[in-house]
């Protein structure tokens, strides 16, 4: 089995709005980095950058700023690269690294160190907390936002199915990969607990998904990577899995007169270093 999952980002963009607004809400609280826009540059790191598509964003609220997109797949990175990466509009840049969010050290001082719905897919990622925001200038920001959807039907009906005699021993725990996300109190006291001012909230978005079987193609870009990746060269296995999947969500999440109703938790973190 892959120990990483292969990402489509044309699967993943397909649902770019309803991903992007997340984001919009975390960067909206996110506060100017201490030496830009009036003074130099700011440096931005940008973790689990994915396709790029929520890194330009950075580039339009600081125009000028030199912001970096890091990433561990490759497919992703090849995205973003061709897409976005140069110079931006504003007299910044923007450019992408292969790098694993769970080994990153900052390697010179960043003003705001940002991730956007990837740290879930880092076990252990709390870990990391101190060596980040040593890695930020003083008045430097580290802003976060993960899903904290994992007990809702979509993912416990993923992990229920792996877990089933007919797919146990194939996939194991690939239906539940996503046991690294914290509450958003505890998120509070370790980041509190590295001296920085924290702002820590969570949302539930009522999403309203068109199309037909929206939730198995939402999650086709996201929680279904791992047992897509498993069952990569098998296409029978996995059109028996889909058909399997898809039966299960189309009772737990009906269509109605408008769409598909499907509710999504985030957890949102802004710690600001001490000056």
């Amino acid at each position: 089995m892959h120990s990483v999952p292969t990402w489509d980002p044309q699967q993943y963009l397909r649902h770019s709005g309803h991903r992007t607004r997340p984001f919009l809400d975390l960067l909206a609280r996110i506060p100017d980095p201490p030496h830009g826009p009036d003074g130099r540059p700011a440096r931005i790191a940008d973790i689990g950058c994915g396709p790029g598509n929520v890194t330009v964003l950075l580039a339009d609220r600081w125009p000028d700023a030199r912001i970096t997109g890091l990433d561990l797949s490759p497919e992703m990175l090849a995205r973003a690269e061709k897409e976005h990466a140069g110079p931006t509009p504003g007299g910044g840049s923007i450019d992408f690294r292969l790098a694993d969010a769970a080994r990153w050290i900052p390697d010179e001082p960043y003003d705001l160190i940002v991730s956007n719905a990837a740290l879930q897919w880092v076990p252990g990622h709390p870990g990391s907390f101190a060596a980040w925001i040593d890695g930020l200038a003083p008045g430097g920001t580290f802003a976060f936002q993960v899903p904290g959807n994992f007990t809702s039907p979509s993912h416990a009906l993923l992990g229920e199915l792996c877990e089933s005699a007919r797919w146990r021993d194939r996939l194991g725990d690939h239906g539940r990969r996503f046991v690294h996300v914290l509450e958003p109190a505890d998120y509070l006291l370790r980041l509190a607990d590295l001296g920085c001012e924290t702002d820590v909230w969570e949302t539930t978005y009522s999403q309203l998904l068109g199309g037909e079987d929206p939730v198995l193609d939402w999650v086709k870009g996201t929680a279904l990577r791992p047992v897509l990746t498993a069952l990569d060269g098998d296409p029978q296995a996995a059109a028996e899995f889909l058909d399997q999947y898809r039966d299960l969500l189309r009772k737990a999440y009906p269509p109605g007169p408008h769409g598909t109703v499907f509710p999504f938790r985030r957890i949102f973190a802004v710690a600001r270093k001490a000056v």
